[in-house]
C-alpha cells in the first residue's frame, strides 16, 4: 500500500523538523513549505492526502491557504489540521468556519499530532462499504459515492461533514451526546472540546439550508437528527 501524503506548511525551523520526523516515523511521505504561497502550490501540484498548516505565515496566511484549498476544484477534498499558536476558541472556531477539519494548538504533543492526522485520514479514506443509501427529511445520502442531496442539489461538504452528517442521519430520532459525535466521527476522545461539534453542526445546518431544522439541538446534552413526521 502507497504511503500517505502530508504536506506540512510551517514557517518554524524547529518545529517542521519534528513534525516531518515524528510523520515519517509514523509511515508518511511528507511535503514541506515554509510560507502560505508555496504550501498552496505544493497542494496544487502534489494533491497530498492531508494538510497540515500553521495560520501565522509569510507571503500567505494559513486562513487565506486554507480558504483557496477549499474553494479550489482539485483541492477541496483535501482535509486540513490547523496548527497554530492561536489558541482561543474564537481562533478554533475561524478555523473550523473556513473549512479546517482539525485544530491543533502550540505547544502540542507530537504523539497527539499523529494520532490526529491517522484520524483524519481514516475517516477521509475509509471505503463505504455495503452502507445503504438513506433517503429521509428530503435528504439523499450515498455513503458509496459520497454523496449528499438536498432535494436534487448535491451538497459540498467536507469528509468531516460528511460523516457527521450520515451518522446522525442513520441514527435519526436518537439523542447523540457531543462525547459520542466525537468518538464516532473524530475517531478519538477529543476531551475539552466538545464546541468542534458545535462548530461543524453550525457549518452542516448553514449547507443544509431548509433542511436545516431538521438537526435538533437537545439542550445540555447534544444532537438529534428529527425523523419525518
Amino acid at each position: 500500500m502507497a504511503k500517505a501524503t502530508v504536506l506540512v506548511v510551517e514557517d518554524e525551523k524547529d518545529i517542521i523538523d519534528v513534525v516531518d520526523f515524528n510523520l515519517q516515523q509514523a509511515g508518511y511521505r511528507v511535503l514541506k513549505a515554509t510560507d502560505g504561497a508555496e504550501g498552496l502550490r505544493l497542494a496544487r501540484d502534489q494533491s497530498p492526502d492531508l494538510v497540515v498548516l500553521d495560520l501565522m505565515l509569510p507571503a500567505m496566511d494559513g486562513k487565506e491557504v486554507c480558504r483557496r484549498l477549499k474553494q479550489g476544484e482539485n483541492t477541496r477534498e483535501i482535509p486540513v489540521l490547523m496548527l497554530t499558536a492561536l489558541a482561543s476558541e474564537t481562533d478554533r472556531i475561524i478555523g473550523f468556519e473556513i473549512g479546517a477539519d482539525d485544530y491543533l494548538t502550540k505547544p502540542f504533543s507530537p504523539r497527539e499530532l499523529v494520532l490526529r492526522v491517522q484520524a483524519i485520514l481514516r475517516r477521509s479514506q475509509e471505503p463505504a462499504g455495503d452502507a445503504a443509501t438513506l433517503s429521509l427529511a428530503g435528504l439523499t445520502i450515498d455513503p458509496a459515492r459520497h454523496t449528499a442531496l438536498a432535494g436534487e442539489e448535491e451538497l459540498d461538504l467536507t469528509a468531516t461533514e460528511f460523516k457527521l452528517l450520515h451518522y446522525l442521519a442513520a441514527h435519526a430520532g436518537k439523542v447523540q451526546t457531543r462525547e459520542v459525535l466525537l468518538s464516532r466521527v473524530w475517531g478519538y476522545a477529543y476531551e475539552g472540546y466538545a464546541r468542534t461539534v458545535d462548530t461543524h453542526v453550525r457549518r452542516l445546518r448553514k449547507k443544509l439550508g431548509p433542511l436545516a431544522e431538521r438537526i435538533e439541538t437537545v439542550r445540555g446534552i447534544g444532537y438529534r437528527f428529527r425523523e419525518e413526521p
